[in-house]
Parts: structure tokens; sequence; C-alpha cells
């Protein structure tokens, strides 16, 4: 057996980030006087995993690690039994303390990066408890479902679905329609629960960004039956249906960037213009929607049950084919048709659609950024005649000036990009 001997700084690092880590969760600890362990103790746990694991690796062996994890788990099972306290078991700090001296070897074993992010949210963890648990208090019977039934769709479902092409132009994957429909859903599950949870407490801006997450849509429909009813709260009406459909903007454009890194720099112009022609007309009637205290919260489907995350995947995998189909026998204009007809009620279909015909390499970057533009114009034309037709003159004059402006903003982004 050939030992090492001479000085390793890269080793001496990981040894080191192991200490921190350890101090990291200990220094939280420290604050709660039942705790059994503290700064120190939980500083030389990480530590005492990385040497675990050096010797694992040393030794060729996993008994080192392996009887590391079974003392510290003995070591503060006994402290708790030795000091009980009625109001600190003792499990959490019990958990930490492994999950400390895991993190420690994880260090050792050249997961260095990782096992610092895993200890920032290890602390958070700890940390934020009563928030935590306040938000679990307040979670009632249909949002335990929504996190169920989310869970279904991507750890249940997602894995055992073929992960290769199948039909015409191999475009559908059945993995892939599945993995766009976790994520739609996984973005509007976020805004859903948010908007429960908060509920209108923090005023029109955060419901019309909340509304957007979930449904810009159903945020524009329900504010412009409102100001209908009451014409007094039309300019705050007015502008939560520009916030919805400005975080709608948003979202195309983040998910875009996501999926395809090598259009980040092209949707960003687009995005960024339509975004700043819109706050352009948020500043100038900012004073509208502080003044309104009261506003009504978009009544939306939960994005998680079944019924509607298959109907999403379908109307995806349908609008995926025809933008396939079309593109190839009619080039881009057939592919911008689909774009424009789509987008009037769904933007996000065809812009996966094409974002997924883009990594497959059957479109180029200039036509997907062509669609998914041409999408949200369509999608921002229907939804101002919604607010036109249904809120007429309380709403619809303020909602028309700015998605006017967003249009022109988006208009004049394609324009640099594709000139």
């Amino acid at each position: 057996m050939q030992i090492e001997r001479s000085f390793d700084p890269v080793q001496f690092e990981s040894l080191m980030i192991a200490l921190g880590i350890g101090l990291l969760i200990g220094l939280e600890r420290e604050r709660r006087q039942s705790a059994r362990a503290g700064l120190r103790t939980f500083g030389l746990v990480g530590l005492f995993g990385a040497v675990a694991a050096l010797l694992s690796v040393q030794f060729g062996s996993q008994l080192p690690f392996t009887a590391g994890l079974l003392v510290v788990g003995a070591a503060i099972i006994a402290a708790y039994r030795q000091h009980p306290d009625p109001e600190d078991p003792g499990t959490t700090s019990v958990a930490a303390l492994l999950v400390c001296y895991c993190l420690g070897a994880m260090c050792w074993l050249g997961y260095a990066r990782v096992a610092i992010m895993l200890a920032i949210v290890t602390t958070s963890l700890l940390y934020f408890k009563s928030e935590l648990k306040g938000i679990a208090s307040r979670l009632e019977r249909r949002d335990w479902i929504s996190i169920l039934q989310f869970a279904v769709l991507s750890l249940v479902i997602l894995p055992i679905l073929p992960n290769r092409e199948f039909g015409p132009y191999g475009a559908l994957n059945p993995y892939q329609v599945w993995l766009m429909v976790v994520l739609i859903a996984g973005v509007s599950l976020a805004g859903y629960a948010a908007l429960q949870i908060v509920g209108a407490r923090y005023g029109a801006p955060l419901v019309g960004v909340l509304g957007g997450l979930v449904s810009s849509t159903a945020t524009t429909l329900v504010f412009a039956r409102n100001a209908r009813a009451n014409p007094g709260v039309g300019k705050a009406a007015a502008l939560v249906i520009l916030i919805a459909n400005l975080t709608m903007v948003l979202r195309v454009g983040v998910v875009a960037a996501v999926l395809a890194p090598e259009l980040i720099n092209r949707i960003s112009v687009v995005v960024g213009a339509g975004l700043a022609a819109g706050f352009v007309a948020l500043a100038w009637n900012w004073r509208s929607i502080n003044a309104q205290a009261d506003v009504p919260l978009p009544a939306t489907r939960n994005p998680t049950e079944l019924p509607t995350a298959l109907g999403f995947g379908a109307i995806y995998a349908v609008v995926l084919f025809c933008a396939a189909w079309l593109s190839d026998i009619a080039g881009r204009g057939g592919l911008y048709v689909v774009a424009l007809v789509s987008g009037l009620t769904d933007v996000d279909a065809i812009s996966l659609s094409t974002l997924r015909l883009f990594s497959l390499g059957r479109l180029e970057p200039e036509p997907v950024i062509v669609a998914i533009t041409l999408a949200m114009l369509a999608n921002l034309a229907f939804k101002t005649t919604l607010a036109i037709v249904i809120g007429k003159h309380p709403v619809g004059p303020r909602v028309l000036a700015g998605m006017s402006g967003v249009a022109a903003g988006l208009g004049l982004g394609l324009s640099w990009v594709v000139r």
C-alpha cells in the first residue's frame, strides 16, 4: 500500500470546505439552547466525515465511512438520552448531524460544490423552521392534493415513459412531451400555490404577477369582469391585466432561455423590448395600483390536475406535429400560421414545440424566434379583445394602450434580431 505524504493543496482545500460546512450548520444550531450539538461539534463532524472518506478511499473499503456514520449517530442519540428535553426530542439535530457528516465526506470525494449548495439548503431549512411550519399549517386539503398530483406527474409518470422519437418526422417523444408538461405545471403550480397562500393581502401588483404565472388569460377575464361590474376599479384592473401579461412574456423568455441557451441573446432582445415598453405603461399609472386595496383573485384551475395536464400534453403534441409537418411542406410560412393560430389561446405549446424542433436540428434560430414572437403577439391581441369586449369603457382603452405598447416593443425587438 502506497501512502501519499506530500502536501496537496487540493486535499487541504477539501478538508477546509468540510470544516466550513460543519461550522455553517453548527452556527444555526448554536441559536437553540436545547440543541446538544453546536458550532464546534458540527465543525468537527464535518471534518470527521472528510477524514472518514479519506480513509475509505485509502484502504479501498467502505468500513471507515460506515463506522464513522454509526458512531456519530450513536453519540448524538446518547447525548439526548442522557439529557432529555421535553420540548426538543433532538430528531432534527440528529438528522442534521448525519447530513453534516455525509456532506463532509462528499467534499473529499470531489463533490465539494454540490456539498456547499446542500449545506446552504440544510441551514435554510433549519433556520426557517417557524416560517415553514406556518406555511404547512395554512395548506388546505386541495393544496396537499396539488402537491401529490405534481409528484405523480413528475416522479411516477415521467420516469416510465420511453425517451425516443415516434411518428412522422420523429417529432413525438413521449418523455420529452411529458417533461414539458411537468415544466409548465411546475411553474404554474408555484404561482397557483403562492396565489392561494398570499391571496390579495399584498395588493394588485403581486396578484397580477402570480396570476400571470398561473394563467394570464384567466386573470384578464376576471379583472375585465370586475371592472365592468365596478367601474371605479377600472384603472387598477387594467394595470393588473397588463402586469399579468408582462409576466407571461417574461415567463416565455425565461423558459426559452433555459431550454435553448443558444438563443438567449436573441430572445432576450425581443422579450426585453416588450417588457421595457410595458414598464413604461406601468410607471405612467403606478399610483392607480397603490390606491386600490382590494382586488379579486383569479379563479384558476389547479395546473397539476390530471385532465389539465393531459390536455396540455395533447395540445403540445398536436402543435409539435403540425409545426414539423407544415414547416416541411410549406416552409417558414406554415410554421408562422401555426404560431399565430395556436398562440391565440396558448403561448406555451407553440413556444415549447419550436424549441423542441430547434433542439432536434430541424429549425434554424430565426424562425424559432419569429414563431415565438408571433405567438405572443397573437395571444396579446386575443386578451386585449377580451378586455375590450368584456370590460368595455372602464378597462378596455387602458388595456389597449398598454398592450399595444408591449406588442410594439416585441415587434421592434424582433425587427432588430432578424434584420
